[in-house]
């Protein structure tokens, strides 16, 4: 987000600074649902438990609820991003996880991607809608479809702390899938978990990196 400007509006008399940064294009469903496209300048007015925020969106002067995913903090600098203990979030697919024999290398990587992938078609299941959120302290992943079907609200996510992801990386043909290696916080074990967009996954890779 540091290659953007940081815009500000006069709202109820007060000038106010855009807080965020909308990375998805979002069209509404309801009429009470705000109209996004990519990079447009956001303040965020609240945020509930449910994933959904109210903004008010200063390209367009309109104000409405959006999916939280669908836009991410414009950091003022550094100590910001790190203080508020997040970096950035991505709209991704989430296809699966798979044991791994060792913590590093693309082969590794390829071949988890390949047998997941495989997994995935046999099961004949999409993939789960997912957001997989980068910060100081690790890396988050909410599945979105499980959390329906398992009844847990916010709480349907894992967390891997930075310090247990030992690789990283996209596919080295098709960069639309991503994939990252965590080790087991007690024993010798490895786990590669995969997921895929309709776009490339370079910045993941390199914000994950």
């Amino acid at each position: 987000a540091g290659s953007f400007g940081v815009f500000s509006c006069v709202l109820d008399g007060v000038e106010r600074q855009q807080s965020h940064r909308a990375v998805y294009r979002f069209v509404p469903r309801h009429a009470d649902e705000l109209n996004l496209e990519t990079d447009d300048p956001v303040l965020m007015l609240n945020q509930s438990e449910d994933l959904w925020c109210q903004g008010y969106n200063m390209r367009t002067g309109a104000t409405g609820v959006f999916p939280a995913f669908y836009a991410v903090r414009v950091a003022k600098d550094i100590n910001q991003v790190q203080k508020d203990g997040w970096i950035e979030q991505f709209l991704v697919r989430f296809l699966g996880s798979v044991q791994v024999p060792i913590h590093k290398g693309n082969d590794v990587l390829c071949a988890a991607m390949q047998k997941v992938a495989c997994n995935r078609r046999l099961a004949s299941q999409p993939p789960s809608a997912c957001v997989l959120e980068v910060s100081v302290k690790g890396v988050k992943i909410s599945v979105q479809d499980q959390c329906h079907s398992d009844h847990r609200g916010d709480q349907c996510f894992h967390f891997y702390q930075l310090k247990n992801i030992s690789f990283c990386g996209c596919h080295p043909k098709h960069s639309k899938y991503f994939g990252f290696i965590t080790k087991h916080p007690d024993q010798q074990r490895f786990a590669c978990h995969v997921m895929m967009s309709e776009t490339t996954l370079y910045p993941l890779a390199e914000s994950v990196g």
